[in-house]
């Protein structure tokens, strides 16, 4: 980890799920850590409040939809992270615009602010909801994009412009296409901090569909490979998934965190949580391959270890989390 010594690095979305996490692994390799959290009235920073990493590094409010904003922040830095985005896709069927502003646009003010500033690397965070249902598994990074809701739409346009820059203006990019990452510190809105935290409340677990199947990855592997991503020369101009090659459908995830928890419960349908039925991706399973050939990366934390971790944690911090019932 040495290499990250003193280097002047950027991490959009700092205040959220893996932000957090990526900036904390950062300041831990001794980088000059500037983090970009999103301005509100509360003066929130998100998960980095209360954070003894926080002290440790320059924290800005700010917006990445503000072009002059993005390149204030940008300035000096010689590698750039950029996580910052909207991800709940039930709100992207409500609000589409502004995923496309903050997911495509907010984007651009990126790629535009590092190629004026003559930026050493941009690391891009794709999804792999970019991909849609699997059209064949494993999923390699050649595998057709399909956008399925707004928000995997507006993420397709974030990477195609990711890819212009870089052949247009030979910008040095990597995008990386985690596959659902979980861990401490996730939102309500994803399916495991969903399952945990009804089922610490006594249930019932109310869900959506039971039957489509995700690759699900630790995030301190998630982590991993965004550190990799952003020194391994092979990875630029490419784009890389960062996934187990490990599925598992929803319901046979809730069984599985029922067991763990020794907290027994069926899991109820809730018609409210099932996506429109074009736009449900029924299948993420991906090849990871390519990540370990570029970048030496493989992920280190099996499904179970991880659940464990995650569970422990929710249970110690159920406090953090609204008892307001479904999260968009």
């Amino acid at each position: 980890m040495t290499q990250w010594n003193n280097v002047p690095v950027l991490v959009t979305g700092a205040g959220g799920f893996i932000g957090s996490h990526l900036a904390e692994a950062l300041v831990a390799a001794g980088a000059n850590v500037r983090a970009l959290v999103h301005y509100n009235a509360l003066g929130s920073w998100g998960w980095l409040d209360d954070n003894p990493a926080a002290g440790s590094m320059e924290v800005l409010a700010g917006d990445v939809t503000d072009a002059d904003y993005v390149r204030y922040a940008v300035a000096g830095r010689a590698v750039v992270f950029h996580l910052a985005a909207l991800i709940g896709i039930p709100y992207s069927y409500l609000a589409p615009r502004s995923y496309l502003r903050v997911n495509g646009e907010g984007t651009l003010n990126v790629l535009q602010a590092a190629r004026d500033l003559d930026v050493g690397r941009v690391v891009v965070t794709s999804t792999s909801e970019t991909y849609g249902t699997a059209q064949r598994v494993p999923i390699a990074e050649d595998h057709p994009l399909q956008g399925q809701s707004p928000y995997s739409a507006s993420k397709i346009g974030a990477d195609m412009m990711t890819e212009a820059y870089h052949r247009s203006f030979g910008l040095p990019v990597v995008t990386l296409r985690p596959f659902n990452t979980f861990g401490p510190r996730q939102s309500a809105r994803a399916v495991i901090p969903t399952i945990i935290t009804q089922a610490l409340d006594g249930g019932p677990v109310r869900l959506g569909n039971l039957t489509p199947t995700r690759d699900l990855t630790y995030v301190s592997d998630t982590v991993a490979g965004f550190l990799a991503a952003g020194t391994a020369e092979a990875a630029v101009g490419r784009t890389i998934n960062l996934g187990t090659g490990r599925e598992i459908a929803i319901g046979d995830l809730a069984a599985l965190i029922a067991q763990m928890m020794g907290v027994p419960f069926e899991p109820q349908a809730d018609a409210t949580r099932v996506r429109p039925g074009a736009s449900e991706v029924e299948r993420l399973l991906s090849d990871n391959r390519l990540a370990a050939e570029l970048m030496g990366w493989s992920p280190a934390v099996s499904l179970e270890d991880g659940l464990a971790r995650t569970i422990a944690w929710i249970r110690d911090n159920r406090g953090r989390y609204q008892r307001r019932g479904y999260v968009v």
